[in-house]
């Protein structure tokens, strides 16, 4: 844990205060959250730490930004129930880093104010209708010569009302998140009181006064600071972060891997009644589907232990194994898909699983490590959707290497699926052989 006291000299080593989740029993939080005045970071099943600081506080920032873009569930919810207590309440983590990067990008300055004042001088951007009114010209050589001008002048004012409260939100920042930023503690701020309504009122003013959207954006995460302080009565504590990441996982690996439009591969069923009335019923939907060339992959992200505890008790069991097999025989049989992808489209399946290739159950230095494959009795294993490949999925390359429809990993993760099928379809064919003779 890290308390407030070290946050604010710097003296932090920022492994003690992280934490992997393996996935038991109370010990499915993956975010940041506080208790009081001390702050902990929790990863996600299969991460493995860097030996260096300066990587653990990149893989932080990055942890955050995973869970902002990727956290939200198939009901729409962000963040976990609150796990804590009723005191609990949603920390706009984002924000406060924000800020502070805002303020280490600036060299540790604030938001100032520009006046503007017109003086004589002759440096300067020249104001001509001021210093033909107040200046008086000379003549030389039948001419008028003005010997010196009224000049506009730009100055910094530090002492107006959005630079104290700037002050405030980045102190405030630091206090809360500081220990991601190493350097010189920013002073302490001048304005001691907190006043939500004139803060935020203060924000507003100079938000609609200045056009720059740089300096809207420290604005908008200024104001998700002072509702978030105004909006609770005891700083005690906070989170940001979910205990469902395996939505997270599924929309990570859906976002790598996956087409857009995946809706046209779900299966549908509907009932057809003796009382001539039907009904629709909800499709079954894969979580991913990726296509390269005329080769369909239907992928299943599964947040399992397996990864993390090599325990066979951690796979994925019968119904999300012949589940894997509907779909592909769906998509292999279609008229639909083989119209678009020929009479003999290859339909391959796959489980995505996190793990970390550095750790101790399955050491590796590949993002990718092909595990064994699920089949079903019931299925001759002729087919290649009828082999569900298992698949472990570096969590903290994934989670840095992210891109939308990747078509480097997408072609990674096709050539092991498919190599994988290949050999174990020749396998079976091999011991049918066998069995023939």
């Amino acid at each position: 844990m890290l308390n407030s006291d070290s946050v604010l000299r710097g003296n932090t080593e920022l492994k003690k205060h992280c934490h992997i989740n393996h996935g038991g029993d109370g010990d499915s939080f993956v975010g940041v959250r506080s208790d009081v005045n001390s702050l902990s970071v929790c990863f996600p099943i299969g991460y493995i730490f860097p030996s260096d600081d300066n990587e653990l506080r990149r893989d932080i920032l990055n942890l955050i930004g995973v869970l902002s873009r990727f956290s939200k569930s198939k009901d729409g919810n962000v963040a976990s129930q609150k796990i804590f207590s009723r005191e609990t309440v949603n920390f706009p983590v984002q924000a406060y880093i924000k800020i502070m990067l805002n303020y280490r990008n600036a060299n540790s300055t604030y938001y100032m104010d520009k006046e503007v004042r017109y003086v004589t001088g002759t440096r300067g951007k020249k104001n001509w209708p001021r210093s033909i009114k107040q200046k008086k010209p000379v003549v030389q050589d039948n001419s008028f010569v003005y010997l010196d001008y009224i000049v506009q002048e730009t100055i910094s004012n530090d002492t107006n009302l959005i630079t104290l409260v700037h002050e405030f939100c980045v102190y405030e920042s630091y206090q809360k998140v500081g220990w991601l930023f190493p350097g010189n503690p920013p002073r302490k701020p001048r304005l001691q009181h907190f006043d939500k309504n004139m803060f935020l009122g203060t924000i507003y003013k100079k938000k609609h006064e200045d056009p720059n959207d740089k300096n809207n954006a420290l604005f908008d995460n200024m104001i998700s600071m002072i509702k978030f302080l105004g909006d609770k009565d005891v700083a005690s504590q906070f989170y940001f972060g979910t205990d469902r990441f395996e939505y997270v996982w599924q929309n990570l690996i859906d976002y790598t891997f996956g087409v857009d439009e995946k809706t046209w591969f779900f299966p549908k069923t509907h009932w057809i009644l003796n009382s001539d009335k039907t009904k629709s019923n909800a499709a079954l939907e894969p979580d991913t589907i990726m296509v390269l060339d005329d080769k369909v992959f239907v992928i299943d992200a599964k947040y399992y232990r397996y990864g993390d505890s090599a325990l066979v008790a951690h796979l994925p069991e019968s119904t999300s194994i012949n589940k894997q097999i509907t779909y592909g025989e769906y998509i292999a049989n279609e008229k639909k898909f083989k119209k678009k992808f020929g009479d003999n489209v290859k339909v391959y399946n796959a489980f995505l699983m996190p793990f970390g290739c550095y750790g101790k159950s399955f050491p590796c230095d590949a993002a990718y490590k092909h595990i064994g494959e699920a089949i079903s009795n019931w299925k001759s294993g002729n087919n290649e959707y009828e082999h569900v490949q298992g698949i472990l999925v570096d969590i903290r390359y994934l989670m840095h290497r992210y891109i939308k429809h990747d078509e480097i990993e997408i072609q990674r993760l096709a050539d092991i699926i498919e190599s994988a099928t290949i050999k174990s379809q020749s396998q079976t064919a091999l011991e049918g052989l066998a069995t023939v003779q």
